[in-house]
């Protein structure tokens, strides 16, 4: 498979999705082919929301007005309306207002387009809010939902809309589009796509940020020398701590720009008091940014899950004798004494209860608590 991306407008940043690319190219130059509604599925990081933008900077201009095709990839024209939730849900109140707008007319493109990330999100009565927009849509308008797999989605969502499920590319085609992106040198390169799992934005990070390729290593290693109860909750709060300083670090920068750039358009001058008359636009920033927080933190130990997986399913591996493929090679030492330790089973056993950590996370469980209870598994072999 080659990694050349298309240039030419708007697709240029889409990579590694040729089949895709050429069903919605189709589709946005022939009506015959245009769905109402959409659902591009695919593993995070195989670039869902980037194909979905360039799908509806297609569909909104006139073919070869690159300037509206610019605008729409920007988020600023008129005719696209894109949720990009940054809570742990999508509210009813979000999902009602995207509907509304569902029914405007186009104002200068030719058609209207909504794109809804992170479809998974939503609950069934938020769901249930979208079901009559998908039904009976205006005429010119395309809905894009965009999430992990169909099966996130109530059926009666995916029964409304035509699936587009992108394929996940290889490690060594996602090292060469991290080097070709960042510099990085094509040892850093592999290392980053192999230790994200072909997630591209991870592997990015990874490529580009040593501090985090630090808190992984140190957050497994951490795993690996759990022995009993006590270094369990030990080890469980020191991964919630790192989570949180990931977290923050991801996110700081940004929340100290916005409060900033709002502080500028109420005219406050830096360092000084914020008068009561505009403390609630404050107010509101602020909780939008904890709610950011919440979900950053929560993305940040799922991530630590996913991290885990890869080191025991690495010890599955070389239980079962199979030493090519590891993802987590930098630990392979490490690794291979756990699978002369451990049996088959007590490795299952702790994937099992990965698993489940990550169903009770979800579900709003304590991260400390969840962590706990998981990391007791790994170090006894037996569910709590």
């Amino acid at each position: 498979m080659t990694i050349a991306a298309t240039t030419t407008l708007p697709w240029g940043d889409v990579w590694g999705q040729d089949e895709a690319l050429r069903q919605l190219q189709a589709a946005a130059s022939d009506p015959a082919q245009l769905a109402h509604a959409w659902l591009i599925t695919g593993p995070a990081g195989s670039g869902r929301s980037t194909l979905a933008t360039a799908f509806a900077a297609a569909l909104i201009a006139e073919p070869g007005d690159e300037a509206a095709m610019r605008q729409v990839l920007a988020g600023t024209h008129p005719d696209l309306t894109a949720l990009r939730t940054e809570g742990v849900i999508i509210s009813i109140k979000d999902a009602r207002a995207l509907v509304e707008r569902s029914y405007f007319s186009p104002s200068l493109g030719r058609y209207r387009v909504m794109v809804m990330e992170d479809a998974d999100r939503m609950v069934e009565r938020t769901s249930n809010v979208l079901l009559k927009a998908l039904e009976e849509p205006p005429e010119r308008t395309v809905w894009i939902l965009c999430a992990p797999s169909e099966a996130d989605l109530l059926p009666t969502i995916r029964s409304r809309v035509r699936t587009l499920r992108l394929r996940e590319p290889d490690v060594a085609d996602v090292a060469q589009l991290i080097a070709a992106r960042t510099g990085a040198d094509p040892a850093l390169a592999e290392q980053s796509a192999r230790l994200a799992q072909r997630h591209i934005g991870m592997a990015v990070r990874l490529a580009t940020d040593a501090e985090a390729r630090a808190r992984r290593e140190e957050t497994l290693r951490a795993v690996l020398g759990v022995r009993g109860v006590g270094t369990a909750v030990e080890t469980a709060a020191r991964i919630v701590q790192l989570a949180t300083d990931d977290a923050k670090a991801l996110t700081a920068e940004r929340d100290e720009a916005e409060r900033e750039a709002l502080l500028r358009t109420l005219g406050i001058a830096p360092g000084s008091a914020v008068p009561p008359a505009v403390r609630s636009q404050v107010s509101a920033l602020e909780d939008d940014q904890k709610r950011r927080a919440t979900r950053s933190l929560r993305d940040g130990i799922d991530r630590v899950l996913t991290d885990l997986e890869s080191m025991f399913r690495d010890t599955l591996m070389l239980q079962f004798g199979q030493t090519g493929g590891l993802i987590n090679r930098e630990l392979e030492t490490e690794i291979a004494a756990l699978a002369g330790a451990w049996t088959a089973q007590r490795t299952l056993t702790v994937l099992d209860q990965i698993s489940a950590t990550r169903t009770h996370l979800e579900g709003n469980a304590a991260p400390a608590l969840a962590l706990e209870s998981m990391l007791i598994t790994v170090a006894s072999g037996r569910t709590p």
